[in-house]
């Protein structure tokens, strides 16, 4: 229940410490999954103490137990190893501290083990971490190389022995970590983010030699595998031998099978590329000799060709015997034109001829019409007394009606 302070009203400690440990009790019984770092047993005692570590992270608790639960286990315990167990969380109220009190104590077998790092997988490939199109390609020569490694192992030898001897200008930056056992995971992340954090390096190796299925495990825990994929950095995994495959393996940008292979893939060999350079030159020299010798023998034709050797021969006569003859072509086409178009005309003039009004006249025919241009068709359209005017084909005639004889 709450508890109302201030600074005129504090409470001792007994209270606080019997409050804390009356919420400790609420929670029960409880199944922890953790790796067992310190293992002791006082002689003739009937209590061993532990101390249980979460893989991960740097987290632990002390753990009590039965002696009986310890020296009974089957396989033994040792410290490392990863065990299940069942206890009651309890606080110690003189000291104020916290404790699991255990009653059951289960060692994860290596089956057990693989079923959940292929779990792990399974859940992680589906979130897509492990996609292809992730991957990142590796520089050609990186300015400095990160490497995460144990200290003073063969693995960190390998590495640097032969990339020192494919190209010794490379930079390296080490850091040295534990590879196995509770502490590696948070210590090999860190180092992992600190070299992802410097700009100078340009590709990361993780690596560690053989062992076994336990001595692995830190190489397959969850909180690495999202630690490589949150890494803009490419990041190269070589753990183990050529069988081990923890789950760093499909997460990283490139899989070494060995600490040596991982040397070779991310360290170009400069003896290697200065022959390959030395080959590429001698075959563009090739390649630029024989195209400098194909363009002479193409000019030495073209030079004995008559339109070079004579172009007033070769070239113009030829041009303006074409040039005439099309003048020729031009002028008979142009007289057909122009004849054809007057024979047209000659046809289409006498058509009008034929039509026009006046061809009528000029056979003697006439046209009267009363002054304001009306037409006299009929001897009802003039009375006498009436002024027109006859046209014929040589002009017009004024005339008026007169009354017609008796």
């Amino acid at each position: 229940m709450a508890v109302t302070t201030s600074p005129e009203n504090p409470i001792p400690v007994r209270v606080v410490s019997q409050h804390i440990g009356a919420w400790v009790h609420r929670l029960g019984a409880v199944w922890v999954e953790g790796q067992i770092t310190q293992l002791s047993r006082r002689p003739g005692s009937r209590v061993a103490f532990m101390v249980l570590r979460d893989p991960s992270a740097k987290v632990s608790l002390q753990l009590t137990c039965p002696a009986d639960l310890v020296t009974g286990s089957s396989p033994p315990l040792t410290e490392g190893a990863r065990v299940v167990v069942h206890g009651r969380p309890s606080w110690y109220f003189e000291r104020g501290t916290l404790s699991l009190a255990v009653d059951d104590i289960r060692p994860v077998g290596i089956g057990a083990l693989l079923a959940r790092i292929d779990e792990l997988r399974r859940l992680l490939s589906a979130e897509g971490l492990f996609a292809p199109e992730l991957k990142r390609r590796l520089p050609f020569v990186p300015s400095a190389v990160g490497l995460v490694c144990g200290r003073a192992s063969a693995a960190e030898h390998d590495v640097l022995e032969n990339a020192r001897r494919r190209a010794p200008g490379i930079a390296f930056r080490v850091e040295n970590v534990p590879v196995q056992g509770p502490a590696a995971v948070p210590e090999i992340v860190a180092a992992l983010q600190r070299l992802d954090a410097d700009p100078t390096v340009d590709v990361i190796i993780l690596t560690r030699g053989g062992g076994s299925v336990e001595d692995l495990l830190p190489f397959s825990d969850e909180a690495l595998v999202r630690a490589v994929a949150a890494c803009t950095t490419p990041v190269v995994s070589a753990i183990g031998h050529e069988t081990d495959t923890p789950l760093l393996d499909l997460v990283a940008d490139v899989r070494a099978s060995t600490p040596t292979d991982a040397a070779k893939r991310v360290v170009p060999d400069v003896l290697d590329e200065r022959r390959r350079v030395t080959e590429a030159r001698h075959r563009l020299g090739q390649r630029v000799d024989s195209l400098v010798e194909h363009e002479r023998t193409r000019i030495q034709n073209l030079r004995s060709h008559p339109g070079m050797s004579r172009p007033a021969d070769a070239a113009i006569a030829p041009r303006r015997l074409d040039l005439a003859q099309d003048r020729r072509e031009m002028t008979r086409s142009l007289d057909t034109w122009v004849s054809r178009e007057r024979l047209r005309l000659e046809h289409a003039r006498a058509q009008v001829t034929t039509l026009s009004p006046a061809a009528t006249l000029a056979r003697g025919y006439a046209v009267v019409q009363h002054l304001d241009g009306r037409i006299v068709r009929t001897p009802s359209d003039a009375t006498v007394g009436d002024r027109l005017r006859v046209r014929i084909a040589e002009g017009e005639i004024a005339a008026v009606v007169a009354e017609p004889d008796a």
